[in-house]
């Protein structure tokens, strides 16, 4: 049977009724008529029988009366039920403004709650930053002793050790060993991290006191800055979000600053994935962080594991920027590093090669880029023992500072190697070989490219005195001292 629903059971118990109540109708007619024959006849024959259908009816008679009771009962039950029914509809509706308004609630409170913290987090900043001006301030007039003392400590540890993966180029890493062994300064941190990324306007302030702390050496303020970031960050965005990659790059490089290398490959790594899945893999901010955790493989010896790594960012950085493109010649020169300290040499000087090529063609021969990879591939050629080769990059390299300074070579301008060269020639001639001043105030040119006109002085120096030339090495190494001590005290007037 098919199951009839509450408003059909109702109608069919009322046409039920009806009909009980015709037949009971009937019955009484019946019964009546039976009972005017009865009181009629005082003896009729048949009484019995009369008298036993009469019984019949009123049982009969009854049992409709019962079942129009008990449908009367069903009717009363259903009238019930539907008011049961609409009373519970009210209270679901009722409900469901209730549950509404209560989701508007939590939603003003999560809101009220993030202004609050915001505001926390600001009025900490702000804290930070007075105290930090406060003890600037009264450390501003010992600056010049703090920093003549910062640069002696940094040529010490330069002659202990040697680390060659501080010579990797901006945008991954420092310039050199002073810049490797001090904290990162703010333009090169925020070059590291933003490659090819724009820091959201949410992010941005925050960004740059984490940069400013972290460059001055204060880890003690930027990784708890970060961490709270973080974690915030992942609580609003959800941990696959390019901002939360940022974020983990920021705390990936001042964990590097603080020789924490596993803690910033672990950061490192999990920004590659995110900024992969959401950016994609070949965008320019995966190539930084590839480049990124290639430079800290190198700085832990671990070459070979950082090689394929420079490779994919230069893969990338190529196929979006151009294989002519500066940023291309950097990563060139970073795969060269990494390729030689493998010694894999004609690797290197194909990479150094071609990175030169892109500069020259790109930025002009005078680019400080184009010295600098000049240098890198005159050090490959004396690894080699390919000495000439390097002495000819060289010299090329104080030429070319030579002019921009003072103008075209000739007779009576003369670069500082050429120079160098006469003294050592005139050594036995002349006894007393002219003073440093006379010879072209070279020291002013070597502040044109410096550092790297000073470290070519240096090198080429070392080289002469490979060669036994011991009086051109000795010019070109007080050249140096003397370039070194004049660009230190114009910053330190500043």
């Amino acid at each position: 049977m098919t199951a009839l629903t509450q408003e059909e059971v109702a109608t069919h118990t009322r046409t039920v009724v009806q009909g009980l109540e015709a037949l009971r109708n009937e019955h009484n007619s019946i019964l009546s008529g039976i009972s005017s024959t009865l009181s009629s006849a005082h003896h009729p024959p048949d009484s019995n029988v009369i008298a036993e259908k009469a019984g019949i009816l009123q049982r009969s008679l009854d049992q409709i009366e019962l079942g129009l009771s008990e449908a009367q009962i069903m009717l009363a039950l259903a009238s019930h039920l539907q008011t049961v029914e609409a009373e519970k509809q009210k209270l679901r509706a009722q409900v469901r403004r209730l549950c509404q308004e209560n989701a508007w609630l939590r939603d003003e409170l999560a809101s009220t709650q993030q202004k609050l913290q915001a505001s926390e987090q600001h009025v900490a900043q702000l804290e930070e930053d007075k105290k930090h001006l406060e003890f600037m301030s009264t450390i501003k007039k010992y600056d010049a002793d703090v920093q003549q003392d910062s640069e002696s400590s940094m040529e010490e540890k330069k002659d202990k050790s040697d680390d060659p993966v501080v010579d990797l180029f901006p945008d991954d890493d420092a310039d050199d060993r002073a810049a490797a062994m001090s904290p990162t300064p703010p333009s090169q941190f925020a070059q590291q991290v933003n490659a090819g990324y724009e820091i959201p306007a949410r992010l941005r302030t925050l960004h740059n006191l984490v940069i400013q702390y972290a460059s001055q050496g204060r880890y003690e303020v930027a990784v708890p800055l970060c961490k709270q970031a973080l974690e915030d960050l992942e609580k609003t965005s959800g941990h696959d979000h390019p901002d939360v990659a940022t974020m983990l790059n920021i705390l990936a490089l001042v964990y590097r600053d603080q020789n924490k290398y596993k803690e910033a490959a672990n950061l490192l790594n999990d920004a590659l994935a995110i900024r992969e899945k959401t950016l994609g893999e070949n965008h320019p901010a995966v190539a930084a962080t590839l480049n990124n955790l290639a430079v800290l493989y190198g700085k832990r010896g671990k070459y070979k594991e950082a090689e394929p790594l420079c490779k994919r960012a230069l893969e990338i950085r190529e196929k979006v920027l151009g294989r002519d493109h500066p940023d291309v010649a950097k990563q060139l020169n970073n795969l060269a590093l990494l390729c030689q300290n493998q010694g894999k040499y004609e690797e290197v000087e194909r990479y150094y090669q071609r990175a030169l090529e892109i500069y020259e063609t790109k930025l002009g021969p005078d680019d400080p880029n184009v010295a600098k990879t000049k240098n890198n591939l005159a050090s490959a050629y004396l690894k080699q023992g390919k000495y000439k080769e390097a002495e000819i990059l060289y010299k090329q390299v104080l030429t070319r500072a030579h002019e921009r300074e003072f103008g075209a070579i000739d007779g009576d301008n003369k670069p500082i190697w050429q120079v160098a060269e006469e003294r050592e020639e005139n050594k036995n001639k002349v006894k007393d070989s002219a003073p440093y001043g006379e010879y072209g105030g070279w020291h002013k040119a070597a502040k044109v490219d410096s550092p790297t006109v000073t470290t070519t002085l240096k090198n080429l120096g070392a080289l002469y005195r490979r060669q036994g030339k011991y009086e051109a090495a000795e010019t070109l190494e007080d050249c140096a001292i003397r370039s070194r001590k004049e660009v230190s005290q114009t910053n330190s007037h500043k």
